[in-house]
């Protein structure tokens, strides 16, 4: 009896444990169908990595024409507009040459209004020359009847006849000043004019080069890396200061190279920055991948084939491109880390570029505004010296 009371508890207390072992092991098989689900609809169509960093355009700013510095407008961190003048470089000498350009030219145009005067001078000079020849030509012809009755003597007839051909030689002369002093003014007007449009360039020139000792911002965004000191000696081409324009950025995301099978041109992307964390993400798709991994263009490439060879998963640049909304909400700075995940579900898009750009990806008009206006500045001086002055 008591040996079957002993024996029922035990029984009751393994079958209890069974029931928690089976329970146990039913919410492992749960989760791991769950994750299963989530693998199969969520990570599998995902590519996530957390070596990715801001980048951005980095415009550096440097002068077109030599000089000395004389102003500076601007300093690292300060927003300038596309157009702004940043640094401005001593203009006496550019003037100089302006107004002897500008002095060239209008002495170029008065040139020419002489030279279209002296042409029509000339064909004035033509029809006195023709009314000169007909004059000999009709004193020869009443003298000759006159010869045959012996009323005249033959030397008066030789002195109409040389009288004749200096006036047919005359006018050969006149007409060939004619045309001489006609070919420098014919086919163009003053403006027209080769001399004129000559020294009308030198003159562009010259107010180009006095305007361009102002050197503007040549797009609107951030400067940094300000190099430029007052008294400077700058050179054409020199590095200045550069101007990062903030409100077009992008991510380069490395991705290993055994998760680029699934990345394609176009697809969404979501980027989370370290600076703001999980308080403001960031959408952007992908636009790009560079032509080689990262080793491949830096500047002391590996030797694989020196004999201690270490294989190394390699990483390719892919470029993410940021949401201009998003930026102008939570501002980024070129270098800040940043975690990126692709959606690759869809994987209809092209693995690289699949046709050449045929716009510019960014452009300016701060450098066109002078031509214009030099060509205005250089109309206003042939119109000025155009006009009879009495």
């Amino acid at each position: 009896m008591n040996a079957t009371a002993e024996n029922q508890p035990a029984a009751e207390s393994n079958g209890n444990r069974s029931k928690i072992m089976w329970i146990i092991a039913g919410v492992f098989l749960a989760l791991g169908a769950l994750w299963w689900v989530w693998w199969l609809l969520v990570l599998s169509v995902r590519e996530t990595t957390d070596d990715a960093y801001v980048d951005g355009d980095k415009v550096i700013v440097s002068s077109q024409v030599p000089g000395t510095v004389v102003a500076i407008a601007a300093q690292n961190t300060q927003l300038v507009n596309a157009g702004q003048m940043l640094v401005q470089l001593d203009p006496t000498d550019a003037l100089s040459q302006l107004d002897r350009a500008g002095s060239a030219l209008a002495q170029a145009v008065r040139q020419v209004r002489q030279q279209s005067a002296t042409a029509d001078q000339y064909g004035a000079l033509i029809d006195t020359r023709q009314r000169e020849l007909a004059r000999a030509q009709i004193d020869l012809q009443r003298r000759e009847p006159l010869l045959a009755e012996q009323a005249i003597a033959p030397e008066e007839i030789r002195h109409a006849r040389d009288n004749v051909e200096l006036a047919r030689a005359a006018l050969r002369q006149a007409s060939s000043q004619s045309e001489a002093a006609r070919a420098l003014v014919e086919g163009a007007d003053v403006a027209g004019n080769p001399a004129v449009l000559q020294a009308r360039a030198s003159y562009v020139d010259a107010w180009i080069a006095a305007k361009r000792n102002a050197i503007p911002a040549p797009v609107t965004g951030y400067v940094a890396e300000r190099s430029v000191q007052l008294g400077q000696r700058v050179a054409p081409g020199q590095s200045l200061l550069t101007v990062v324009p903030l409100h077009s950025l992008w991510v380069d995301a490395n991705f290993k190279e055994v998760q680029l099978r699934t990345l394609r041109i176009g697809q969404p992307a979501t980027v989370k920055s370290d600076l703001y964390g999980s308080d403001a993400i960031f959408h952007g798709r992908v636009v790009g991948m560079a032509a080689g991994t990262g080793a491949a263009f830096s500047l002391l490439p590996a030797q694989n084939a020196s004999g201690n060879w270490i294989k190394v998963v390699q990483r390719v640049p892919v470029r993410i491109q940021i949401d201009p909304n998003d930026l102008k909400k939570f501002p980024l700075r070129i270098g800040l880390s940043s975690t990126v995940k692709v959606d690759t579900h869809d994987r209809s898009g092209s693995v690289l570029a699949s046709a050449p750009g045929t716009e510019p990806i960014s452009d300016t008009d701060v450098y066109s505004r002078d031509l214009a206006q030099a060509g205005v500045a250089a109309d206003a001086i042939i119109a000025g010296n155009q006009r009879v002055i009495r």
